[in-house]
């Protein structure tokens, strides 16, 4: 812990944003990033805690307070390796996960938490701006083959991990572009294409092979894959299924989930509107049932492609929304 008042005499403060008026108008990323100097405050607010909540709170387990101190000592290079030791793609979950740590945060219960989600975006960003991450190629080969069925956020993880043991990995990818939501479901502004395929173009390097439109099932079945040289078979097709309502008029035309929306957006290249027109995707008014966080996005997409209105229903009270 290198401030042990830190979290009493620093004020958290986070990344702020372009003005809406502003954001709306393009699809690119619209987050203003803290410098240099107040991530290293930001970085001495975290408490060192005896037992750290924040681990609790993060799916991925990550050295929360290890990666802060860091920070705060200037020592950006060895907050990446702290970081990477966890979590394989930082740069993912900096920009879109709901930071359950910061709501875990021991600080969170009089005061407000350390900015968890922006610093842990701000190492991944200068590691590779720096050129820290150079793909680790195994030294020992294990000689099994694992087919991973799927390029979500889901089947690049265990192809990573796969990878770094020193088996052979395969992914199969039914779309045109690997990464699965991650590609088609996330919109631009909240996670651009580029990030997602120089991690892509990293796991090539380190020596995951990549297939896409491969149709696992239409093209060879589980027990195929199996038969011809794969050890293994890992599913990670995510859940493409939608729930609907059940309610009359749910089938006509112009009636979309709102994975699908976002996959038609993403795939006609609607974030690069207008150089890219898309008017089957656009609609004079949009109303998105729901307010979780992919009726927002679809929500906020289509706000950018400048419908008449875009209005949201939702069965709870505006306090309760998300």
């Amino acid at each position: 812990m290198g401030k042990p008042t830190g979290f009493v005499e620093i004020k958290r403060q986070d990344r702020t944003y372009q003005p809406a008026g502003d954001r709306i108008q393009h699809f690119a990323e619209f987050v203003i990033p803290l410098d240099e100097r107040e991530l290293m405050k930001q970085g001495a607010r975290c408490m060192d805690c005896g037992v750290p909540f924040c681990h609790q709170g993060c799916p991925v387990d990550n050295i929360i307070p290890d990666w802060n101190d860091l920070v705060y000592r200037g020592r950006w290079r060895e907050a990446a390796v702290v970081l990477h030791s966890t979590n394989n793609f930082p740069e993912f979950t900096g920009r879109v996960c709901p930071a359950p740590c910061e709501a875990a945060c021991t600080l969170n219960i009089n005061d407000q938490p350390v900015t968890i989600k922006t610093i842990e975006c701000a190492i991944v960003d200068r590691a590779w701006e720096e050129g820290w991450l150079e793909p680790k190629i195994p030294a020992h080969r294990t000689g099994k083959r694992v087919a991973v069925v799927g390029s979500g956020p889901a089947g690049l993880t265990a192809a990573a991990e796969l990878i770094k043991l020193g088996h052979g990995v395969t992914v199969f990818e039914a779309l045109h572009v690997a990464a699965g939501v991650l590609t088609y479901g996330i919109p631009e502004f909240r996670l651009p294409k580029k990030v997602v395929k120089a991690e892509v173009e990293y796991l090539e390097r380190m020596g995951v092979e990549l297939e896409c439109n491969a149709v696992v099932g239409k093209l060879e079945t589980i027990d195929e894959l199996l038969d011809n040289g794969f050890d293994a078979v890992f599913i990670g097709t995510g859940a493409g299924l939608p729930y609907f309502m059940n309610i009359e008029g749910e089938n006509l035309v112009g009636v979309y989930s709102a994975n699908e929306y976002l996959t038609r957006v993403n795939l006609m290249k609607a974030y690069q509107f207008p150089e890219y027109d898309t008017p089957v995707i656009r609609g004079r008014h949009v109303t998105v049932f729901g307010a979780g966080n992919t009726a927002m996005d679809a929500a906020r997409t289509a706000l950018r492609l400048c419908p008449e209105s875009v209005s949201i229903v939702y069965r709870r009270s505006r306090a309760e929304m998300p």
